[in-house]
């Protein structure tokens, strides 16, 4: 009798073992799910916020390495936790799940969705690495800089901290524009990095740099801060952004070339950037050039 209890008491821990080991596996997926699914365009901002928020984004679109750590760390750490503390039950409950036909079909079963899951994860990280990332202006357009001396369009949008900005918060030094969008994988990071390393490499006629989004849509005022955290902007860094109606009235001002596919919401556009001088006017319009390049333009203004 004591015998025949003892199996009852040892079988009962092995299922709410099994239990809690499930629960976990459900929450990790829950997580990788949140973390990678695609966002549509219609999505809400603040799901596009908690995202930034639990994982951080980086300009591809993968969790930055605080992000991966809680993807992969805590789950392991759960894992570990359990098999310490019910180590004994985990194998029993496994065992007793081996002895019969049903059991071992529920075990193929997970395993089956635990590789599916697996799959899938990997193939979404796939896709976001996969993309051709040019490291030196591959990709870009031919390098090209035209001298200009006009006056610039009207721009009056928000930056990253919630402040209206316009051109003339920049009289009297020499100012980079450019346009990109947050969920640009290909020409956007290496604008943004040709502009940074431009900025570093012109002191000490260091400029001002501001990057006008070209996707107002999901770079909403509320998620330019996260997206330039991403992209490494500093104070004298700035994303602007508004309204759908704010954004495009600033780009159709600007006459910029682009085109958006309804499907996927990605954004064809060109890589031009303005170097506009102390004087407030544009003095030069590149594209395709590296940080070097536009470092020399801004010792020219």
């Amino acid at each position: 009798m004591e015998s025949g209890l003892s199996a009852r008491v040892v079988g009962g821990r092995g299922a709410w073992a099994l239990g809690a080991l499930a629960l976990i596996l459900m929450i990790t997926a829950g997580w990788w799910a949140f973390a990678l699914w695609p966002l549509p365009n219609e999505a809400p901002a603040w799901l596009a916020r908690a995202r930034a928020t639990c994982f951080g984004v980086q300009s591809s679109g993968l969790p930055h390495m605080g992000g991966w750590l809680l993807l992969i760390g805590e789950p392991l750490g759960m894992i570990g936790v359990l098999l310490v503390v019910w180590g004994d039950a985990v194998i029993e409950g496994f065992r007793g799940l081996a002895r019969s036909p049903a059991g071992r079909g529920t075990l193929a079963l997970a395993a089956a969705v635990l590789l599916g899951g697996a799959s899938l994860a990997g193939v979404r990280v796939g896709e976001l690495m996969g993309e051709p990332f040019p490291t030196d202006g591959a990709g870009l357009a031919d390098a090209s800089v035209s001298r200009v001396d006009r006056l610039p369009p009207p721009l009056r949008l928000v930056d990253q901290a919630g402040d209206t900005v316009t051109l003339a918060h920049f009289s009297g030094r020499p100012l980079l524009l450019a346009f990109a969008y947050g969920h640009c994988r290909t020409a956007c990071p290496v604008v943004v990095r040709h502009l940074l390393g431009a900025q570093r490499l012109a002191a000490p006629s260091r400029p001002a740099i501001l990057f006008v989004t070209l996707d107002p849509w999901r770079d909403t005022p509320d998620r330019l801060r996260y997206i330039a955290e991403g992209w490494g902007l500093s104070d004298d860094a700035r994303l602007l952004g508004g309204s759908v109606e704010a954004v495009e009235r600033v780009l159709e001002a600007w006459q910029v070339a682009r085109g958006r596919d309804p499907h996927t919401g990605e954004i064809a556009h060109s890589t031009t950037v303005y170097a506009i001088g102390r004087d407030g006017r544009i003095a030069y319009q590149a594209a395709g050039i590296g940080g070097e390049e536009l470092a020399e333009l801004v010792g020219r203004l």
